[in-house]
């Protein structure tokens, strides 16, 4: 395997952190999953970080990114708001986990 490879895709890793984190505020967080305009929002924010890899790799990646938050940011609000942490928890992980798979797709694709 290439190095190179392993390194691009860590910053690709990296940069996802960062737009799906650290560059989500709270009150984003919270509203994604009922305002579509929040929803977008996060997706401009996403593309933009992507850009980094190119533009055809961040449009790609940022509408599929906003489709997956469509669907699950409807369960993370309903069991945020439940108290269901455990459920919380378990769709976060199942979110990041087809977020990154669909990055490696995307990746590999390129």
């Amino acid at each position: 395997m290439n190095w190179l490879f392993i390194l691009y895709f860590i910053a690709i890793i990296w940069v996802h952190l960062i737009a799906d984190f650290a560059l989500q505020s709270r009150y984003i967080a919270i509203r994604k999953g009922k305002e579509i305009r929040y929803l977008l929002l996060h997706g401009l924010i996403y593309f933009a970080c992507m850009l980094t890899f190119g533009i055809w790799f961040a449009l790609i990646n940022a509408v599929l990114h906003i489709s997956v938050d469509f669907v699950t940011s409807k369960f993370t609000s309903k069991f945020y708001k439940e108290n269901n942490d455990y459920m919380f928890y378990l769709t976060i992980g199942i979110d990041q986990s087809i977020h990154l798979s669909v990055l490696l797709i995307t990746f590999m694709m390129i």
